[in-house]
């Protein structure tokens, strides 16, 4: 379960109101303007809380999304790339955040570098379509995903800070 403080922060994240997906020319716009300001008031609570962790951008339709995450270990900050298309059936199926760099470093992960989130996220998500959005998906998805796998995968060395890459690298 969540802990009261994820609750509140999630609490505070904006549900969203239009149940439409990229295939609903009508009201798709709408429903990415929702997510615009939703995605903007997390980042903005997050900034708030000294807690940013991630940016986002999308092309013109919104149908793609790309961007990085980032994970502070032990005082160092590992950057990853994500990447995103929005399902033909949302708000109805949640999208799949992939991270290409640890692509097969970690049982948790499909092809491709997408995370996992089957046994914990979606059964979330799918309580709570059509008003989960973007946002939800950061906040209840990947950012627990990232706590949960990045300190494993530095302790194992799949993962390794570029700083320590360099001094490796200027050593050989």
């Amino acid at each position: 379960m969540a802990d009261d403080a994820t609750r509140r922060a999630v609490s505070q994240i904006p549900l969203q109101k239009t149940h439409a997906g990229p295939r609903d020319r009508a009201l798709w716009p709408q429903r990415l303007k929702e997510e615009y300001q939703a995605l903007i008031h997390f980042v903005e609570q997050n900034k708030a809380a000294d807690n940013d962790w991630f940016r986002l951008e999308s092309n013109a339709d919104g149908t793609r999304w790309t961007g990085t995450c980032w994970f502070i270990h032990e005082l160092l900050r590992y950057d990853f790339r994500l990447e995103f298309d929005i399902p033909v059936t949302y708000p109805n199926t949640a999208p799949e955040v992939a991270i290409p760099e640890l692509d097969g470093k970690t049982a948790k992960m499909y092809r491709g570098g997408k995370i996992c989130l089957t046994d914990h996220f979606a059964p979330l998500w799918a309580r709570n379509a059509p008003r989960f959005g973007l946002a939800h998906l950061m906040a209840l998805g990947l950012g627990p995903w990232l706590a949960v796998e990045i300190p494993d995968l530095i302790s194992k060395g799949h993962v390794v800070h570029k700083e320590q890459q360099r001094e490796t690298a200027a050593v050989e």
